[in-house]
């Protein structure tokens, strides 16, 4: 018996191990040095940020630190005036008809909103300086600069495809639309200005060529992941090599293909915007006049206008993904997924 009966009735308790409490005391003591290694460590390591942001403010200052935070309290009060134009949006370039009417404010908002028809007009000025034009042309450049870069980016993405061509070869696609995508769009808009100036036609192409780097990619990297039994059916046909890749290849990432299409087009929406910050045209354009010529008030309801419109891209563009998920199209007809279309509940998601 390994306990010892005492006389009245209970059990004498067995005497602890010295070996077993010697293992838990240099566990612990184990766990407390790792534990005091991690949080002095931790504290190295936002010393060292601290300090790298205290010298990174200076040298970013061209001064003291203290010089930089003495020169932005000077420049405090002109900041809060600013901002208190920023809080009070001028709507008076909205449209041709609150610009001839003279409707600052929300009142050109308004008034624009209660006489419709002054959008048409506005939009066949196609001028950076009305806020409907602006916002017109930024989502015509991003959309022509998607549609124009599609072609090239499927034929690059495909055959950056090892599926499709072979090592080492499908390197010289993969390594063209990485140098492309090292290249952001606002550098593209510059390298065009010989061809297009700095115009929209420059920031279509600038998009356009940006859209063949990054969806281009997207499109090599689906195609790496899809299944290889729908290829080998398709091959036992005795099909040719273009059949196999449109049929086995291509019909697998289709829907996958029109959804990072869609995302490309919210991302170059958003490229459009920057673009037209150096006078590419569009909303981004009047942003950047306004702000120049210290009409911050105006500038304000540019910043409204461009979060509408990619609010307004992206609402599209999610709700277009979304239709195109599989689960949404089972055992439905044509007509009927016209009918869920025009379906404002089915575009909200409920």
């Amino acid at each position: 018996m390994n306990d010892d009966r005492r006389a009245d009735g209970g059990t004498a308790e067995t005497p602890a191990d010295p070996s077993t409490d010697g293992q838990i005391a240099n566990t612990l003591q184990r766990i407390e040095r790792r534990t005091l290694f991690r949080r002095i460590g931790l504290l190295s390591l936002l010393v060292s940020i601290a300090a790298a942001t205290y010298f990174g403010l200076g040298y970013l200052a061209g001064s003291s630190v203290s010089q930089l935070f003495a020169d932005l309290g000077r420049q405090m009060p002109t900041f809060i005036d600013s901002i208190r134009d920023f809080l009070s949006p001028n709507f008076v370039d909205f449209t041709v008809y609150s610009q001839e009417n003279e409707l600052s404010g929300w009142q050109g908002l308004v008034g624009s909103l209660t006489n419709p028809g002054t959008f048409v007009a506005t939009a066949a000025t196609g001028s950076s300086g009305l806020l409907v034009s602006g916002a017109i042309l930024t989502i015509v450049i991003g959309f022509t600069g998607t549609v124009l870069g599609f072609p090239l980016a499927l034929l690059f993405g495909v055959l950056g495809s090892e599926r499709v061509t072979p090592f080492p070869f499908n390197f010289l696609f993969r390594g063209t639309m990485s140098t492309i995508r090292a290249v952001p769009a606002l550098v593209w808009v510059l390298i065009y200005i010989p061809l297009a100036s700095i115009s929209p036609i420059g920031a279509m192409l600038a998009i356009a060529t940006d859209t063949i780097g990054n969806l281009g990619r997207l499109f090599t990297d689906e195609l790496e992941e899809i299944d290889e039994g729908p290829i080998e059916a398709i091959r036992s046909t005795g099909a040719n090599w273009p059949q196999v890749i449109s049929f086995g290849m291509l019909s697998q990432v289709s829907s996958s293909f029109v959804a990072w299409t869609l995302y490309i087009l919210e991302i170059n929406t958003r490229i459009a915007i920057s673009l037209g910050v150096v006078g590419a045209g569009g909303i981004g354009q009047y942003i950047n006049g306004r702000i120049g010529l210290l009409q911050f008030d105006k500038a304000v309801a540019g910043l409204i206008m461009v979060v509408f419109i990619v609010l307004t891209v992206e609402l599209t563009s999610s709700r277009l993904r979304a239709r195109l998920r599989p689960s949404e199209h089972d055992s439905k007809g044509f007509l009927e997924g016209l009918r869920d279309l025009a379906n404002p509940r089915k575009w909200l998601g409920v």
